[in-house]
């Protein structure tokens, strides 16, 4: 059998070999290395020793506030600043009668100040009705049933709720038959005049009615036109 290795120890005999001594920093390195069995935290902690922590509120950049933009708002253009926050926020300053969703009324030889009147709150309200959520039928009968139960009872001036309509695609259903009902239906002959209520009471979406003690006949009709 093929042995290489079989006279080694012979050959190593027969020749001595002469071993250097290593240098003291590699020796000193390597016994470090054994002898030391810290763990590495501990070995960070010894590092760290002469660290200092930066306080946290050093660690963020702080950015100066933008400088003020310069005051180019003339007096009357902060004026109206200011009416346009207040109008969004309060309501203060609109004006119903201005917008386009505005309705009056007023029977024949009836004068124009009454509708002011009546839209500025002068005639106190003595009843009302909500329409809201009724059919064009259901709202004619509730519409007439309080009118009868008011004119019954006395009272002058009324409020019929009945909403802007902003859901119907074309124009308001229940805002233009309440309109109908009080020019054209038995009822304008007991109507002296109507508005759109204030904001308060629902604005364009609701209807002051100032009622006749008596319906207007022809003869007493004829008696105020002379």
């Amino acid at each position: 059998m093929f042995k290489p290795f079989k006279n080694l120890r012979a050959l190593l005999d027969s020749k001595s070999l002469e071993l250097r001594q290593a240098p003291k920093s590699a020796a000193y390195e390597i016994n470090a290395v054994q002898t030391d069995h810290r763990s590495e935290h501990e070995i960070f902690e010894e590092a760290m020793a002469d660290v200092k922590k930066l306080p946290r509120f050093n660690c963020l950049i702080q950015v100066p506030p933008p400088p003020p933009l310069p005051n180019t708002v003339n007096a009357a253009e902060r004026e109206t600043i200011v009416q346009l926050k207040n109008l969004v926020k309060y309501g203060t300053g609109f004006v119903v009668s201005l917008t386009p969703e505005y309705v009056e009324g007023l029977a024949n030889g009836v004068p124009p100040t009454v509708a002011r009147r009546l839209h500025r709150g002068d005639f106190s309200v003595q009843a009302h009705f909500d329409l809201h959520g009724l059919g064009v039928q259901d709202a004619h009968e509730a519409f007439d049933a309080f009118l009868n139960r008011c004119v019954a009872a006395g009272k002058r001036a009324v409020l019929i709720i009945h909403g802007r309509g902003l859901s119907s695609p074309s124009k308001p259903v229940l805002k233009s038959k309440v309109y109908q009902w009080l020019t054209t239906s038995p009822w304008h002959r007991w109507v002296i005049a109507f508005t759109s209520a204030r904001l308060c009471d629902g604005g364009t979406g609701a209807t002051y009615v100032l009622l006749r003690q008596k319906p207007l006949t022809k003869r007493l009709r004829k008696k105020m036109i002379r």
